[in-house]
């Protein structure tokens, strides 16, 4: 015995509890779905329990092809009675068991421990492997019982067409739920979509839609089966793939007990079961388009949170520029109180002040943070003036060496409860492509002016105009397009980030059309609304 077999046997025997709790499961599906059977044989129009072994297959591998053909054979006689303890019908299952380890590798192939086919081309390819393997296994199935004697030759067709679409519709509607729960991220999204008021909304629409179609509708169900349509759509699209499944499985199994209930003939319990499998297919691709849509929107808001990072780039330089030239003044006006022998309220004095801007300094390193871990807002009470002029000052000295003309008119007194710092990146921003504007302007003077206004009682407008060359009509349409920040026009994609940031805020942001460059801010005023404070005043050392 080598040492690569005696390594199999232990991992077999060490998964031994989880195979048989399989087999025994498998069983009872396959007994509890033996409807309708065919000349007295395992051929149904509903098969879940090799969406089952499948699982089993892609997650263990060669381990489960044994406790697999364990229990096809199992499920074989359980279902059919001692009769089927015969070479004929063991041979048989062997065919079939070999067939689903097949098809189970096959899909392996694509699938992985943390697929959860839950975007639309995985979906079409699984889906495709379904209806092509199992199609296979029919064939090859239903060929080994010809040949084994077990089916007459007039019953190949009825058999076939009957055995595929147990197998199709039992594996592509019930596999994505065993699937999910058999992984622990399935488990996870199952948890945190389903466990909650709406899914039991919308599985009591299910049973009532069942109602109707079955119950009130009887033997017309056929005719009221759309109904069924309305619960898995609900699902799909608050819940995408999650609810899709739990909704799918569940209509599954709704219709199966009806059918059963109403004593359907197998050739309508056949096309219901075609009708059941497009039902949870429509499901399953807006489930997954959903999803879809939901990380491309996840996706897009990190993808603008590091677009960010050169815009707060310039924010953190300034916002510590100030608190870190207070600490170097601080620490030698120290310094030379102490060289001096000072050790009262001055020398106090200044080391509050050494920690006062210390915590400032160590307040702008954690919003920053807590902006590129988590993209939210920090906010605090900010009085419009306050921020307008400390985004403004550095660019004072800007506006002289190139010979523009900056103004700010008289602020409104307004506060609003923002973020400072990502409001700062906005006004930066826009105050950054006026300066580009203005400068690639032939015309005279070179002007930038900022204004500001109430709307009413509720918001504040702050508008930011320059000199240079305004927005043509079809420029302000595409002003905002990510795909127009690659032209190097001084308005790149800053824009964007700084609509974004506005919008988290409850504001919005827009240029205007006109020879000049115009551009607003519109922003909600604080129900905090205040007179602004009075200042402490500290009894600062001279240095």
């Amino acid at each position: 015995m080598t040492r690569d077999f005696k390594a199999a046997v232990i991992e077999w025997l060490s998964h031994l509890p989880l195979f048989v709790g399989f087999v025994g499961l498998y069983v009872a599906l396959d007994v509890a779905s033996f409807i309708h059977p065919l000349h007295g044989l395992n051929i149904t129009p509903w098969n879940p329990a090799p969406a089952l072994g499948l699982v089993l297959v892609i997650r263990y591998g060669r381990l489960a092809w044994l406790p697999l053909a364990i229990a096809v054979v199992l499920a074989e006689v359980t279902a059919r009675g001692p009769t089927a303890w015969s070479w004929e019908s063991v041979t048989a299952a062997l065919v079939l068991a070999a067939g689903y380890a097949v098809l189970g590798h096959v899909m392996s192939l694509r699938m992985t421990r943390d697929t959860l086919l839950d975007d639309r081309h995985s979906l079409a390819i699984w889906l495709l492997q379904v209806g092509i393997g199992s199609l296979l296994i029919s064939v090859a199935y239903l060929f080994s019982l010809s040949l084994v004697g077990l089916l007459p030759s007039s019953g190949w067709w009825t058999g076939l067409t009957r055995f595929w679409v147990g197998d199709g519709v039992g594996i592509s509607v019930m596999m994505p739920l065993m699937w999910w729960l058999s992984g622990e991220r399935g488990r996870k999204h199952l948890r945190r979509s389903v466990l909650n008021r709406e899914c039991v909304a919308y599985l009591l629409l299910g049973v009532g839609t069942l109602w109707l179609a079955f119950g009130v509708g009887g033997h017309s169900g056929f005719k009221l089966f759309y109904l069924l349509f309305l619960p898995i759509v609900w699902a799909a699209s608050r819940q995408g793939m999650a609810g899709a499944i739990v909704c799918a499985a569940v209509l599954q199994v709704g219709v199966i007990v009806a059918m059963r209930l109403l004593q359907y003939s197998a050739v309508s319990v056949a096309e219901l079961q075609i009708l059941a499998m497009a039902m949870a297919v429509v499901g399953f691709f807006v489930g997954a388009t959903v999803n879809e849509q939901r990380r491309i929107g996840a996706d897009l808001r990190h993808s603008l949170r590091l677009a960010a990072a050169g815009e707060m780039a310039g924010a953190l330089a300034h916002e510590l520029h100030q608190p870190l030239t207070a600490l170097t003044a601080y620490a030698n006006a120290c310094e030379q109180l102490l060289a001096g022998g000072e050790s009262g309220e001055q020398l106090q004095a200044a080391i509050r002040c050494v920690l006062r801007e210390s915590a400032k300094a160590s307040d702008v390193v954690r919003r920053l943070q807590d902006y590129f871990r988590t993209g939210a807002p920090q906010p605090e009470a900010v009085f419009l003036v306050d921020l307008v002029e400390s985004v403004i000052a550095p660019y004072q000295l800007r506006a002289e060496q190139v010979g523009v003309r900056l103004q700010l008119a008289p602020m409104p007194h307004a506060q609003l409860w923002v973020d400072r710092l990502q409001m700062e990146v906005v006004l930066r921003s826009l105050l950054a492509n006026a300066f580009d504007s203005v400068s690639a302007s032939p015309r005279q003077p070179r002007r930038i002016w900022v204004t500001a206004w109430k709307e009413g009682e509720e918001r504040v407008c702050l508008r930011i105009e320059d000199s240079g060359s305004g927005l043509t009509a079809e420029r302000a349409a595409r002003l905002f397009d990510p795909a127009e920040a690659a032209k190097a026009d001084g308005r790149g994609l800053g824009l964007v980030v700084s609509r974004a940031i506005v919008a988290t805020h409850g504001g919005k942001l827009w240029g205007e059309v006109a020879q000049h460059g115009v551009f607003k801010v519109e922003l909600p005023i604080s129900d905090l609304d205040t007179p602004p404070p009075t200042q402490p005043v500290f009894s600062e050392p001279e240095t």
